[in-house]
């Protein structure tokens, strides 16, 4: 009996890379079924191999170029931050992004980890930001809201973002790598749920799907690596605006499983000279989106985000002279996004349950 592909025509799996990508053997029984956009970072005159059988679209710095014209300064390069590029050629709904030293990791029974299936699974039910259940996620396979939960917020809220986790190695920051050299997760922990209204967390790239309709403008990955003062703090960035505008908007984001296998640690004093002043800095990025406030007039993905653009521009450019020219780019990104997805009338339009 023949097996269907969940959402086959309606996602894309992004990966940015500087190598062949052999590591998609192992991923082959998941991914094959599926288009990938191949973001090449780095010298554009190498050659990536792919292996046989995928479908596939590669894009090096000289498409992005080609592509984007004056517009592509928004985009990183020389960092795997450049991966937004592929969110914005994608023309599928939904969007799986993976690193290329990702590999199956496998549950406690020993069974392979069908990632994709499971942020599939976390994408199409609904999120609870406005009143935690204490069985994590209610629509799960023997779960459900708990004694005590109103039945008016039982309906939930649309899942723009699926945020996946990882064994092995860690996502730690570069002090916390240089003290604890020889840590390893090996904890499998069986649990989806809803991040609440209101709270922030540090959004990790590398095993992460969101819903491109209702949020993928701001999916973007700011300016890092070569020529910035800063890099390691792509995904975060766009976790913090997500989670604002998601809060602004009435949409729900959920953390947990499924789990990949992180196959290697990065040098931490290379991670350190690219986190140096973002470690400063979030001290005063992080009360900055927490007190960040949107108009009643944005009720787009889109106006939500170039309202923060402004803010970030009046209140973080006052910290560093870089977030002038983040702000900058989080404007050109939106100019470039609504370029190559021209807007629809219910484009990047969500429902706003937060009226509820």
């Amino acid at each position: 009996m023949a097996t269907t592909v969940p959402l086959k025509d309606e996602l894309d799996i992004v990966i940015p890379t500087i190598r062949n990508l052999d590591f998609l053997e192992m991923w082959r029984p998941f991914f094959q079924p599926y288009h990938l956009i191949i973001v090449q970072d780095g010298d554009p005159s190498k050659t990536i191999k792919v292996p046989d059988g995928f479908d596939y679209e590669l894009y090096n710095r000289n498409d992005i170029n080609k592509i984007l014209g004056p517009r592509a300064s928004c985009i990183s390069f020389k960092d795997s931050a450049c991966r937004c590029f592929g969110y914005m050629v994608s023309k599928k709904k939904y969007i799986y992004t993976i690193d290329d030293d990702c590999f199956v990791a496998k549950d406690p029974s020993g069974q392979d980890i069908n990632a994709l299936e499971q942020h599939i699974k976390n994408l199409l039910c609904p999120s609870t930001p406005y009143f935690f259940n204490t069985l994590y996620d209610p629509f799960r396979d023997g779960a459900d809201f708990v004694r005590g939960y109103p039945f008016s917020l039982r309906e939930g809220v649309s899942t723009a973002v699926s945020h996946g986790l990882w064994l092995n190695i860690p996502d730690y920051d570069a002090p916390t790598q240089l003290v604890k050299p020889l840590e390893r997760n090996t904890r499998y922990v069986d649990m989806v749920l809803t991040i609440p209204k209101g709270t922030l967390f540090p959004m990790c790239g590398m095993n992460l799907a969101f819903d491109r309709e209702l949020i993928g403008p701001a999916m973007y990955f700011g300016l890092m690596g070569d020529g910035q003062p800063i890099g390691r703090y792509d995904d975060m960035w766009a976790g913090w605006c997500c989670k604002v505008i998601c809060d602004h908007l009435g949409l729900g984001i959920k953390t947990g499983l499924p789990y990949i296998y992180h196959s290697k640690a990065s040098n931490p004093f290379v991670n350190l000279k690219k986190e140096y002043n973002g470690i400063f800095w979030q001290e005063e990025i992080i009360p900055f989106f927490q007190q960040l406030n949107l108009s009643k007039e944005s009720t787009t993905v889109q106006k939500c985000y170039v309202e923060m653009a402004k803010q970030v521009n009046e209140k973080l450019g006052k910290v560093d002279p870089y977030f002038v020219k983040l702000a900058d780019a989080m404007v050109t990104w939106i100019e470039a996004w609504d370029e190559l997805n021209p807007p629809t009338k219910e484009a990047a339009k969500a429902p706003n349950a937060a009226s509820k």
